[in-house]
């Protein structure tokens, strides 16, 4: 394995944010300047104008910013009144924050294996989870990649239970229904990380609802429970987003869409190389469905440490998400989950490696990358 490779090795980070900001230098430093000129950094104007844009981008009657994805997790919950004595489904292949809100509040998550197709949650499996302990589920479309959450819903309805979908990778994601990430649940939670899609220039997330009364009850959680001013009748917290933040993302925002398409094009590309490579018996590259955003290029490779050694060597950039299941965790051992009890999840976190997917990735990048990875399993 690993042949040597026949050309310069070129540098293929996993993302470079500095291409992207060569391209709207201009139209950030003027969005900059004009909250400087305000003087005016905590919420205020801007952060309202970005959620009646995000509100309209994703299709849903209210955005309420929020001060990252996990705050915007943690803040659904709290609108839920979650707490000790109750369960949370959700998936064990996610980032931390899914389940490490769950665990802020008191409550137990209940998870459930994942597809192994998609690696999204097991919508038929969630839904057989739900119990009378039961207040909310939090599907999470992965990867860029929308859950089927039918299932999900339908019990939802029945018992009463919130949907929070964590749609911290998704912003602009769409169903085989034409239903946009963040409009079916009760709540649609966003993360603005740098590294996200749409990304801010620092922490950053909101919320997405249809709900007037949950959106108020958000509005007041993010600013420790206060309405009016210095009068709390509920306990909430410091979720407030910046405005500096709000007019960089506003910025952001009118390329999204531009910078979506080139992401599906370069995931397209890759599985034409893939293809022309003849490395179907050692990776397998993610199935392409209309409405996948690409936050993630996610493939199955085998000996996957070894193929990330060698892509490392070569200048090549890439990620394991995720290398351990949240079920097991040190940190949530009193959950009572074991090693075996998701295998999906668990042989993903073995088996799973991002490539880089950025837009302004050029084909020859592309191809140096399967070139690469051609070279290991020769």
């Amino acid at each position: 394995m690993a042949s040597p490779v026949s050309q310069h090795a070129r540098q293929v980070p996993l993302l470079d944010l500095r291409a992207q900001y060569a391209t709207i230098r201009d139209e950030i430093r003027v969005a900059i300047d004009r909250v400087l000129e305000s003087q005016g950094f905590i919420l205020g104007p801007e952060v309202a104008a970005l959620e009646q844009e995000i509100a309209a981008y994703t299709g849903t009657a209210h955005a309420v910013g929020m001060s990252s994805g996990t705050d915007a997790l943690l803040a659904a919950l709290m609108a839920c009144d979650v707490g000790p004595g109750d369960e949370v489904v959700t998936t064990p292949y996610s980032f931390f924050a899914t389940a490490g809100v769950v665990a802020r509040l008191g409550a137990r998550a209940v998870f459930v294996d994942i597809d192994p197709a998609t690696f999204n949650i097991d919508a038929e499996a969630a839904a057989a989870a739900v119990t009378p302990s039961t207040r909310a589920v939090i599907p999470v479309h992965l990867y860029g990649r929308m859950a089927d959450i039918d299932p999900i819903v339908r019990i939802a309805r029945e018992r009463g239970i919130s949907i929070i979908e964590d749609a911290a990778q998704a912003i602009g994601s769409v169903d085989a229904s034409g239903r946009t990430a963040g409009s079916i649940g009760e709540y649609g939670c966003f993360s603005f990380f740098p590294s996200k899609n749409l990304g801010a220039f620092g922490d950053g997330g909101c919320v997405t609802t249809n709900d007037a009364s949950i959106a108020e009850r958000l509005r007041v959680l993010r600013v420790h429970g206060s309405e009016p001013k210095y009068y709390h009748s509920i306990v909430g917290g410091n979720f407030r987003l910046d405005a500096l933040q709000a007019a960089v993302l506003r910025v952001k925002l009118k390329h999204l869409d531009g910078w979506t398409a080139a992401r599906r094009r370069n995931a397209d590309t890759y599985r034409s190389l893939l293809a022309d490579a003849d490395l179907g018996s050692h990776v397998t590259a993610p199935t392409d469905v209309p409405g996948h955003i690409y936050n993630q290029f996610v493939i199955r490779a085998e000996n996957r440490d070894g193929l990330q050694k060698h892509l490392k060597e070569q200048g090549i950039g890439t990620e394991i998400y995720y290398p351990v299941p949240l079920h097991m965790q040190e940190c949530f051992h009193g959950w009572g989950y074991a090693e075996g009890d998701f295998p999906e999840a668990e042989r993903a976190a073995k088996e799973t490696l991002a490539l880089p997917i950025y837009p302004e990735l050029e084909r020859d990048d592309l191809a140096w990358v399967i070139e690469a990875i051609a070279a290991f399993y020769r």
